[in-house]
C-alpha cells in the first residue's frame, strides 16, 4: 500500500510545483493577486507562486496600436467630412492599466473619436485638409494627458485621411485645376516679358556697339589724318631748314637769300608747303625782299 501512495504525492507534489511556477516573458510584467487582491509586480524570467491561492495576470508591455474607426465630423465651415486615425500608445504603469480602466481599447478608442471632432471642429476645411500634423500633436497632447491616469503613454496620433463630400472634392478639382491653369498663364506671359526684355537689350547694346564702333574709325581716321600732316609738315620743315643751311654755307648775298625765300612763298601759296622757319637775321633777309618786292613792282607798272 505505501508504494501507490507515494507515487500519488509524488505526482501531486510535481503537479503542485508546476503550478506554482509562471514564466514572465521579456516584453511582459505580471500582475500576482492573492484573493483577489494586488500582491506584487512579477518581473520578466521565473517566478514562483501559491497555487489556488494566488493569480498571476499578465500586461504587455510593448509599443500598441489604436485604430479609430472612421466617423463624420463638422468642421468650423459646416463641411461634413470622414476622419479615421491611428493611435499608437504603451503601457507605462501595469497596475494602473489593469485596475483604472474596465478596457483601455475601447476607452482609448471613444476618447480619440471625441476629440477628434474637437480638434477638426475648431479648423476650416482647408485648414483641415493642410494641417494634419497640427491635428496629430494636438490630438496627441490630448490623449496622453488623458490617458496617464490609465498607466498608458500616448507615443503618437496619425491622421489617416480625411474625406471631403463628393460635390466638394469635386470643386477643389476644378479650383486646383483653374490655379495650375492661371499659373501656367502668369508663367507663360513672363517668360515671353523676359524674352522681349532681353532681345531689346540685345538690339540696344549692339546699337550701342555699332554706334562706339563707329566713332572710334572715325577717331582713327581723323588721328591718321592730323599724323599725316603733322610728319609732312616736319619733313616739309626739315627740306626748308637744309635748303637754308646750304644756302648760307655758299655764303650768299642777301638778294640771293630773299630770291629763295620768295621761291618758298611761292611754294606756300601754291599749297606746296604749309610751315616756313625764318632764321635768325630775318630782319634783314625780310628788308631785301620788300626792296626786291617793290622792284617788280614798278616793272609791272612800267
Amino acid at each position: 500500500m505505501a508504494g501507490p501512495i507515494v507515487l500519488i504525492l509524488i505526482f501531486v507534489l510535481v503537479i503542485y510545483v508546476a503550478m506554482a511556477v509562471r514564466i514572465i516573458q521579456q516584453h511582459e510584467l505580471g500582475l500576482s493577486e492573492r484573493f483577489g487582491r494586488y500582491r506584487l509586480t512579477l518581473e520578466p524570467g521565473f517566478n514562483m507562486i501559491v497555487p489556488f491561492i494566488d493569480k498571476v495576470q499578465k500586461v504587455d508591455m510593448r509599443e500598441q496600436v489604436v485604430d479609430v474607426p472612421p466617423q463624420e465630423v463638422i468642421t468650423k465651415d459646416n463641411v461634413v467630412v470622414t476622419v479615421d486615425a491611428i493611435v499608437y500608445y504603451q503601457a507605462t504603469d501595469p497596475v494602473k492599466l489593469k485596475y483604472n480602466v474596465v478596457n483601455f481599447i475601447i476607452a482609448a478608442t471613444k476618447l480619440a473619436q471625441t476629440n477628434l471632432r474637437n480638434v477638426i471642429g475648431d479648423m476650416d476645411l482647408d485648414a483641415a485638409l493642410t494641417s494634419r500634423e497640427v491635428i496629430n500633436t494636438e490630438l496627441r497632447a490630448i490623449l496622453d494627458e488623458a490617458t496617464d491616469v490609465w498607466g498608458t503613454r500616448v507615443v503618437r496620433v496619425e491622421i489617416q485621411r480625411i474625406d471631403p463630400p463628393d460635390d466638394v472634392t469635386e470643386a477643389m478639382h476644378r479650383q486646383m485645376k483653374a490655379e495650375r491653369d492661371r499659373r501656367a498663364a502668369v508663367t507663360a506671359a513672363e517668360g515671353e516679358k523676359r524674352a522681349a526684355i532681353l532681345t531689346a537689350e540685345g538690339v540696344k547694346q549692339s546699337q550701342i556697339l555699332n554706334a562706339e564702333g563707329k566713332a572710334q574709325a572715325i577717331k582713327e581716321v581723323a588721328d591718321a589724318d592730323a599724323y599725316e600732316k603733322e610728319i609732312v609738315a616736319e619733313g616739309e620743315g626739315r627740306a626748308i631748314e637744309r635748303v637754308f643751311g646750304a644756302i648760307h654755307a655758299g655764303n650768299p648775298t642777301p638778294d640771293l637769300i630773299a630770291i629763295e625765300y620768295l621761291k618758298a612763298l611761292v611754294g606756300i601759296a601754291n599749297g606746296e608747303a604749309t610751315k616756313i622757319f625764318l632764321p635768325l637775321e630775318a630782319t634783314g633777309i625780310l628788308s631785301s625782299i620788300g626792296a626786291i618786292g617793290e622792284l617788280f613792282t614798278d616793272s609791272k607798272d612800267e
